[in-house]
């Protein structure tokens, strides 16, 4: 079904790692003449294919799919650079006639997305590198001690190595900064949105089938060409659940077995961190069982189909 001459839609599909968000995003999509748009942080990198669970090129090329594995490893990638980019492919696809769908499960693109995004400068690198050391020397009580009373309540300790290195390179707050936001790109009745709520056994369970999956499908050899490029340990790429663990397995310090009870574990955290995200940065969002949201969503497009 082709769109009508409604105003610009959108439908935004958000949720934890191994939800099922991929599935219902395909489903609509070429139910409602979609392009499917990645939202996911680690997905954009084209060297991480197997342990992003990026959509198998069989499924790129039954459904038009933008925005996945188009950055080089050895870049540090940005929400406001994946902000820049989004801007542009929305725009190309509601010029052809399509609905976007976005999906993926880094809740940052979701909130700037539809909240903007503040201006913070770039962050220098010897900032960077001094909050590192205090991280590693202090962890994350010791991070939080340093902030500010505004910052200090962060649950993901990316979030808050992010907040510190704010404070360091600007002398405000990230909480100050986020009050001068830009438009929002996406905001209205016309857009719909979702976040994908499992049982979190259920997807406990779901995350750590689909990395034995990983490791039957290439994970290892896949992390061996990412470390022959011998990047930077602190890129974002580098981070990648999956990456430091098999990287252990490739040097003799881990055997497969253990590497794989590590990145598992690893996997349940962000789970965790990502439903945290959900309840306290997307007000507003329906929580919607994985098995019920296609249906439930295409009855809120039928309008748009």
């Amino acid at each position: 079904m082709a769109l009508s001459s409604a105003p610009k839609r959108a439908l935004l599909i958000a949720g934890p790692t191994a939800s099922g968000k991929s599935a219902v995003a395909a489903d609509l999509a070429a139910g409602c003449d979609g392009v499917i748009i990645n939202a996911d942080a680690m997905q954009v990198y084209g060297q991480l294919r197997i342990l992003s669970a990026r959509p198998s090129g069989e499924e790129e090329a039954r459904i038009p799919h933008r925005m996945y594995g188009h950055v080089h490893a050895s870049e540090r990638y940005s929400v406001g650079r994946w902000l820049d980019d989004v801007a542009l492919v929305l725009e190309e696809v509601w010029a052809s006639g399509q609905l976007p769908v976005v999906v993926g499960g880094t809740g940052l693109y979701f909130k700037a997305l539809v909240e903007g995004l503040a201006p913070v400068p770039d962050i220098p690198q010897e900032v960077r590198a001094r909050v590192a050391e205090w991280y590693q020397a202090e962890g994350e009580e010791g991070l939080k001690r340093r902030l500010s009373p505004a910052d200090s309540d962060l649950v993901d300790h990316h979030r808050l190595i992010r907040a510190l290195e704010v404070r360091e390179a600007t002398g405000r707050s990230l909480q100050e900064w986020q009050q001068d936001r830009s438009t929002p790109l996406l905001d209205g009745p016309g857009v719909t949105r979702a976040f994908l709520m499992p049982d979190r056994q259920t997807a406990y369970a779901r995350c750590e089938a689909r990395f034995d999956r990983m490791l039957a499908g290439g994970a290892v050899a896949e992390v061996e060409a990412l470390m022959a490029l011998n990047l930077d340990r602190e890129l974002p790429a580098m981070k990648a659940i999956g990456v430091s663990e098999i990287s252990g397995y490739l040097a003799g310090e881990l055997s497969l077995e253990e590497a794989a009870v590590l990145a598992k574990t690893q996997t349940r955290r962000y789970v965790k961190r990502q439903m945290t995200w959900y309840r306290s940065q997307m007000p507003g969002w329906p929580a919607l069982a994985p098995e019920d949201a296609a249906e439930r969503l295409l009855t809120e497009l039928q309008e748009a189909c």
